[in-house]
């Protein structure tokens, strides 16, 4: 095997990648996998060579990228909030519409140090980007996996921040132990929102990879959310907030299990216009 620019292979890869969204992209990313290059040194030095060792790694992410394999779980990251992931296949993989709700979660915030929840944290991508913007703040960050934790741990070390605690349970469980039922500022949750049924619609890369039970819920893709709202009245203070992801055709459902305990209801649309997160005010 003789060895190749990094120019040359990232024109290979493109063209075995070319029935992908972003080839162009995700040929970068692979080469940058392999060789440990930044952005800056790709375009800087394209004629830099790929050693044999190098080259046979990357042909064998393109093949596994062409049968549907994640690009973030070849990489092992991502990125969120401007901040690197490590992720792997125990976790979903974050994406850019869930910065929603780390902004909402900071539009609300009205104390120094505010009592923090993130709710099935996964990779810890919320939990994270929220410590850094917000030093003061206790943020407790719980999950029902315990590999989920593990990996929200690690990106909490990768991310150097301090302030979090990784609390295992299911929902709010843990919250009565810890001595912050109904005291809880806020509350922020990516939930499973997925009916069963709609599994077998998803794209390939999501349903063969990805973990099914961060995103299903259940028959009608509603039951973690209910379960979530009915006990975030018991966590949360009187005034403070719930703010969750919801699905794009849940918005009227939502409503409905809201409007009788709630107040300050307002629903934020995603980039594409469509529904996606949900903020209430405990009354």
């Amino acid at each position: 095997m003789a060895p190749i620019s990094i120019r040359k292979a990232y024109e290979e890869g493109k063209n075995h990648l070319k029935e992908l969204d972003r080839p162009e992209l995700e040929s970068r990313l692979l080469i940058s996998e392999v060789s440990g290059i930044t952005e800056v040194e790709f375009y800087a030095d394209p004629d830099r060579l790929l050693t044999r060792r190098q080259q046979r790694r990357f042909h064998r992410l393109i093949t596994r990228r062409k049968k549907g394999f994640p690009t973030a779980y070849l990489t092992k990251r991502k990125e969120f909030w401007s901040l690197e992931f490590h992720v792997g296949p125990a976790v979903l993989i974050p994406r850019p519409e869930t910065e929603l709700l780390v902004e909402q979660v900071i539009k609300v915030v009205d104390s120094e140090k505010p009592i923090v929840v993130d709710v099935g944290t996964g990779s810890g991508n919320i939990a994270v980007a929220l410590a850094r913007e917000l030093p003061k703040a206790r943020i407790h960050a719980i999950d029902i996996s315990r590999a989920a934790l593990e990996t929200a741990r690690r990106n909490a070390r990768l991310n150097g921040v301090s302030g979090l605690t990784f609390l295992r349970g299911d929902l709010l469980s843990p919250l009565k132990k810890a001595g912050l039922e109904g005291k809880v500022d806020v509350i922020v949750s990516n939930p499973p929102y997925v009916a069963r049924h709609e599994w077998e619609s998803l794209p390939p890369e999501i349903r063969e990879h990805e973990p099914m039970n961060a995103l299903v819920s259940g028959e009608t893709g509603m039951e973690i959310i209910t379960r979530l709202v009915a006990k975030s009245r018991q966590g949360l203070r009187p005034g403070g907030y719930l703010i969750m992801e919801i699905g794009s055709l849940q918005k009227d459902a939502v409503l409905r299990i809201l409007k009788p305990s709630w107040t300050d209801i307002r629903c934020v649309h995603d980039l594409s216009g469509l529904p996606r997160i949900f903020r209430a005010r405990r009354k």
